[in-house]
């Protein structure tokens, strides 16, 4: 079982963007010192929910902090960008960082990110598979032209190639999926999943079935359908007993999802409903890993045995404070991981 950091660079109510984001690279050297196997980072526009513009930058910036852990991107918010400019970035990361970087890619949502990066609203309702398969391409191929709907260009080289590791693959890519569309769009390239933390088990378990259908309907080998490393999204919150640990969270977290979440703005003016941050931040406490060392190494496990993942992102910095998350950590690393399996 391999347990990651999620870092949203979430900033709470009273809180400086600054703030956040210091706090989102003490996490990722502390993830290092204390044994996780990756840190996960959030992109968002514009929003207090995550101040991080460029999770390939702040990705580049963790490779070059740490020297062990994994660093990927959950996600980078594919119809924002070139998957051209995108693939470069990634390719540079995994040949400097010795293999270490993992591309996460996403939709996202409707947001008006389409209007100021001017990609436009097709680029999220209906060019994601055009934009997902020319990123594959320029990541496998040493010479690549384009001839869609969307991308359209003469053949060119493909630098710097990142099949140039001993490995002689390029970098991980996993994709976020939140549709059957797009579980199935991920089975049919054979990419790994990033299921959101709002699942539950039964709905992830769901969801790696479909997706195990459509990658055998596609021709993908036992063998790769059985390896897929899917990764389940989650909060964790480790403290002597569960009531504390979940009012640490309960204090925290509806404040930020209400300014944050309720500061989305649609493209095209439609409308949009937020859950109640309360009741949401409550939802999140029961499904994952909220509570003493015991009860978080029995539910990543049940989570594992009941959905076949074995790889989780999670929400370390639920309390919105610096000294809060890093004890968080620490006890994750010392008190839950060695209980796993």
């Amino acid at each position: 079982m391999r347990v990651g950091a999620f870092v949203l660079s979430a900033q709470f109510p009273g809180q400086g963007q600054g703030e956040a984001l210091n706090r989102a690279v003490r996490t990722a050297e502390l993830a290092e010192e204390s044994g996780l196997d990756a840190v996960w980072l959030a992109e968002h526009h514009f929003v207090p929910y995550g101040v991080c513009p460029s999770a390939v930058t702040l990705a580049a910036l963790l490779l070059g902090r740490t020297r062990r852990i994994r660093v990927g991107t959950a996600v980078s918010v594919l119809p924002n960008v070139h998957p051209v400019a995108l693939g470069e970035q990634a390719a540079l990361l995994h040949l400097v960082s010795g293999g270490r970087f993992t591309l996460g890619v996403g939709r996202g949502g409707p947001w008006v990110d389409l209007e100021v990066f001017g990609s436009g609203l097709a680029a999220y309702e209906c060019e994601f598979p055009e934009s997902l398969a020319l990123l594959l391409r320029w990541l496998s191929e040493p010479c690549v032209a384009a001839a869609g709907e969307r991308f359209r260009f003469r053949e060119v080289p493909v630098v710097p190639r990142p099949d140039e590791l001993l490995d002689a693959a390029g970098p991980e890519v996993v994709i976020a999926c939140t549709s059957p569309r797009t579980v199935r769009l991920a089975a049919e390239h054979g990419l790994p999943m990033l299921l959101g933390m709002h699942c539950g088990d039964e709905e992830k378990a769901e969801m790696v079935g479909l997706w195990r259908t459509h990658a055998r309907a596609a021709g993908r080998s036992p063998e790769e359908i059985e390896g897929a490393a899917h990764v389940s999204v989650g909060v964790v919150q480790i403290a002597d007993g569960r009531a504390e640990a979940a009012e640490t969270l309960v204090k925290a977290m509806p404040g930020w999802l209400r300014q944050g979440l309720g500061a989305h703005v649609t493209v095209d003016g439609r409308p949009r409903s937020m859950r109640d941050p309360v009741e949401y931040t409550e939802l999140l406490c029961e499904l994952h890993p909220v509570g003493p060392p015991g009860l978080a190494v029995d539910r990543l496990t049940a989570t594992a045995e009941r959905t076949g993942i074995s790889r989780f992102a999670l929400l370390v910095e639920g309390s919105g404070d610096l000294a809060a998350t890093e004890e968080n950590i620490q006890r994750l690393g010392t008190e839950v991981l060695p209980a796993l399996c």
